[in-house]
């Protein structure tokens, strides 16, 4: 039953809100943006207004591959939302500069974030090994298992700092696509829903992660007991 849980039903609630995104990126993927602007001159033009001129905008090959990486100081847009003019591409490019323009504002949570990444990058290597020995050698030596948990736990709490970067992100998007008229009355409602969906994602993640953690500590606790 603990499997089912932990386990199984984050991994079915994750699925049903991947579905519904992807289901929303191609329903308003067919809505034409009304000012003709693709997104990659939608993320330009947000950067500029912004007073960043320092960050590309660049095409980056595959779906959803839309990410801002703070490292080279770029906006990576997927093909279909660089070159798109529908109110997804305005959503997504919108969206990835709102995590520029975080950088450039020395956002806190972004910042915190980003401190984290080579902790987290390290966990996220050894973590599943150490896990699956932990549970094999939890009889004899309890403690590599806690050690696995421990590692876990980092990139759990890494996904729920995701959070408000995320969410922060989105704010910024849908105020700067409704006050420089970016996008029309009828328009802003799907851009906002697409970013909620969006988010979602990152929310269901967060959720299965915690959900994992318990289940690992519930072996550990059992293991001991016994």
């Amino acid at each position: 039953m603990s499997y089912i849980v932990y386990l199984i039903l984050p991994f079915l609630l994750s699925l049903l809100v991947s579905w519904r995104f992807k289901s929303k990126i191609k329903e308003y993927s067919e809505v034409a943006l009304s000012n003709r602007l693709t997104g990659g001159e939608i993320a330009e033009k947000m950067l500029r207004e912004n007073g960043i001129y320092d960050v590309k905008v660049l095409s980056t090959e595959g779906q959803l591959t839309d990410h801002y990486n703070p490292q080279d100081k770029t906006v990576n847009l997927s093909h279909d939302v660089f070159y798109g003019r529908s109110v997804i591409s305005a959503a997504i490019a919108a969206h990835e500069c709102g995590h520029a323009v975080q950088h450039a504002n020395a956002y806190a949570w972004l910042t915190f974030r980003s401190s984290l990444v080579p902790v987290v990058s390290f966990a996220s290597k050894w973590v599943q090994w150490i896990l699956i020995a932990g549970i094999f050698t939890i009889k004899i030596f309890p403690s590599l298992l806690l050690l696995g948990i421990v590692l876990f736990a980092v990139t759990a709490f890494f996904s729920i700092i995701t959070l408000p970067v995320e969410f922060d992100a989105s704010r910024r998007a849908l105020a700067w696509l409704s006050d420089r008229g970016m996008v029309r009355d009828e328009e802003y409602p799907m851009t906002k829903d697409a970013l909620k969906w969006a988010a979602m994602t990152y929310v269901v993640a967060a959720i299965a992660s915690i959900a994992t953690l318990l289940y690992y500590v519930q072996i550990y606790m059992g293991g001991r007991r016994d």
